[in-house]
């Protein structure tokens, strides 16, 4: 039994629940020490350790070779004395096995070569060969093999598996890149339905057996990135994105995991995409935490939500910019210390490791949890 199933046995039994990592338990809204802290891209190019890798690895090479995406993952979150680690792996890695080709071009970010525009190329995309990404679930598995012990304060550390959400990555396939107005994609939505139900019917399909790879492989949770529901109007979002989403929320969940469920620029649409039924809601740094938590409704967790250029300031302003989210949070269950976007490239390290310090610190419980 892995130790989300043996929370949620627990639960559903009305125990006690004393067992699992307390980054697990946050978030399933369980009680817990202290407040648990990660860092979205906490394994990137503003650590040392990550550059000497990148040296002699291209980014996919590092993603699709178990031993170095081990490596790179371990090392983040043991230098930074963090509660959870996320695997390092890249949200358009399903790609290339549905058929459509990809790189990462200086400057620009991913790139698709042929973008998906037309009913033909849709209905070209595979979705039987999921077995291909497997050197993911490889990869975790030996991040889960080393992460195993408990640590020094008895938790254990919590393993991150995640995927694309269908809207995020069908932009992708069909802009051919990162975009500012999702032209390409709102022309599709709005035009071609049943085109773009098949193709978040593919994505879903291809996303589920990738979840399920991960979490057979030890992944305690597995979060959902939306990186660009933030385009969308909330009827937009409602009509063409929700059906999809809350789908495969549910049916990852279905595997015995929570889910937590991510995108920025999203404080309009956080009463909505709770909807979804995730277990936790991901907030971005635009929304106080209070305001965020009550869109995203009190039995929903949270996840966030520092802005990641709060890194770069003076220590007594990051200090107070912490403390900020932390007593916003006020100690209720089901709140994760997080940033509210990924670590950017130029970050000082030695202020992303000040920063989990002081959350250990301020957010330490005076009382055991039950």
């Amino acid at each position: 039994m892995t130790q989300t199933s043996a929370i949620l046995s627990s639960a559903v039994h009305s125990e006690p629940v004393t067992d699992g990592s307390r980054f697990v338990r946050a978030c399933l809204r369980q009680p817990v020490d202290r407040t648990p802290v990660w860092f979205l891209r906490q394994a990137g190019r503003y650590m040392p350790e990550y550059m000497a890798v990148r040296k002699h690895h291209t980014l996919l090479e590092i993603c699709r070779t178990p031993d170095v995406a081990a490596e790179v993952t371990i090392t983040a979150a043991e230098r930074l004395g963090v509660d959870a680690a996320i695997i390092f792996a890249d949200l358009l890695l399903p790609f290339t096995p549905m058929g459509l080709d990809f790189e990462f071009v200086n400057g620009e970010g991913p790139v698709v070569h042929q973008p998906v525009r037309t009913r033909e190329q849709i209905e070209a995309l595979r979705t039987d060969r999921t077995d291909d990404l497997r050197y993911v679930a490889r990869a975790i598995e030996k991040v889960a093999k080393h992460f195993a012990p408990p640590r020094a304060d008895g938790d254990q550390l919590g393993i991150i598996g995640f995927c694309g959400a269908p809207f995020t990555l069908a932009s992708y396939m069909i802009e051919g890149g990162s975009s500012r107005n999702y032209i390409e994609t709102k022309k599709i939505m709005y035009g071609h339905r049943s085109s773009w139900q098949l193709l978040t019917e593919k994505l879903v399909t291809v996303l589920v057996d990738y979840a399920a790879q991960q979490v057979e492989a030890g992944a305690d949770v597995i979060q959902i990135f939306d990186s660009w529901a933030g385009a969308l109007a909330v009827n937009d979002y409602r009509e063409y994105v929700l059906p999809s989403t809350k789908e495969l929320v549910q049916r990852v969940q279905a595997l015995g995991i929570p889910v937590i469920y991510f995108g920025v620029d999203t404080a309009s649409l956080l009463s909505t995409m709770r909807e979804t039924g995730a277990d936790v809601l991901g907030l971005d740094w635009r929304v106080p935490l209070a305001e965020g938590w009550r869109l995203a409704g009190e039995y929903t967790a949270v996840q966030g939500n520092l802005d990641p250029i709060a890194l770069f300031a003076p220590k007594d302003v990051l200090h107070s910019r912490v403390k900020a989210v932390l007593d916003a949070a006020a100690n209720r269950n089901g709140h994760i210390f997080n940033l509210g976007h990924g670590i950017v490239p130029g970050t000082p390290v030695e202020n992303v490791i000040a920063v989990a310090k002081w959350v250990r610190e301020l957010s330490a419980r005076s009382e055991k949890p039950l």
